[in-house]
């Protein structure tokens, strides 16, 4: 599995404290690469200090950050061979309740700051002929309801993606997207209490309106977390995206994932808003079907 040439190649994995972000991390660097994991705290950086992985502070929403990264990597005299845009937040809250500054929090960490990080590290990829590998998700082929702004900003990933592949191929850069389902993370318990303070703050209309589809919600992402994939498992998908010599344009993760993104090229809109609806059902509050719940 390892090579002496891998020992001479950088690996940037973003958002690594926890999760997937530090799986990957500890699975790269046991395959011998040098691995620049990105946290946001000190302590985090402690707690995945190791053999082959070297913590560094990065905030990809805050320029200096990304920049000294940026730094950090051109004084090295290794390759970058892959940059792992992994960083990443769940907001769920129905579009009409989801207040503008969340909106564009999300986008801000779901998006433009993987940007920021590639394009500051695009120079480095075209110098080593690497990789970007960007960390989607099933919400970036379907947006299930509560999804509008953490789906909006991963299909918005997928596009970009697209994009960057078409623009830097003929380089010598190649650029995957791999799109987990559940996984067993420390995500989605954050991301359930998101959901339940923004719920808090609707107002008694959009609690009539939404309250029993949060409720539903909830339940439906702590039961397919649940079921998901452990974060060593998608780690190594993520580490396949990395190391196979002909990567594939996009890999999912989890069964669930393998599914439902094969039921959004086949259903049409209307069957699949159908099948989604029946797999919430079950989730809500009993006495919940009618007004403030399933719209029949």
């Amino acid at each position: 599995m390892t090579t002496s040439s891998e020992t001479q190649k950088l690996i940037v994995v973003t958002g690594a404290s926890t999760g997937m972000g530090a799986s990957a991390a500890r699975e790269l660097a046991r395959q011998g690469f040098h691995v620049l994991a990105g946290v946001r705290r000190d302590r985090d950086a402690d707690a995945i200090r190791s053999t082959g992985i070297e913590p560094v502070i990065l905030d990809i929403t805050k320029s200096e950050q990304v920049e000294a990264l940026a730094t950090r990597v051109a004084s090295d005299p290794r390759a970058l061979h892959a940059l792992v845009n992994n960083a990443g937040v769940q907001v769920n809250a129905p579009v009409e309740a989801l207040p503008m500054a969340e909106w564009r929090r999300v986008f801000e960490v779901n998006l433009f700051g993987h940007i920021a990080v590639t394009q500051a590290l695009l120079p480095a990829l075209l110098r080593s002929k690497g990789r970007v590998i960007n960390i989607s998700s099933v919400g970036g082929k379907i947006a299930m309801a509560t999804y509008g702004a953490y789906a909006g900003a991963k299909f918005a990933l997928e596009a970009v993606s697209d994009s960057l592949r078409r623009e830097v191929a003929p380089l010598g850069v190649q650029v995957v997207v791999v799109e987990p389902g559940g996984v067993r993370t420390e995500m989605a318990a954050r991301g359930i209490a998101t959901a339940n303070h923004l719920a808090a703050q609707m107002t008694p209309d959009q609690d009539e309106r939404y309250g029993s589809l949060v409720q539903a919600n909830n339940k439906l992402m702590a039961s397919g977390t649940a079921s998901g994939l452990t974060a060593d498992a998608a780690a190594r998908v993520i580490a396949k995206a990395v190391t196979t010599h002909r990567p594939r344009t996009r890999y999912t993760a989890g069964r669930d994932a393998a599914l439902i993104t094969r039921l959004a090229r086949m259903l049409s809109d209307r069957t699949l808003d159908r099948v989604l609806a029946a797999n919430l059902r079950r989730h809500y509050p009993r006495g919940a079907v009618g007004r403030g719940g399933l719209h029949e």
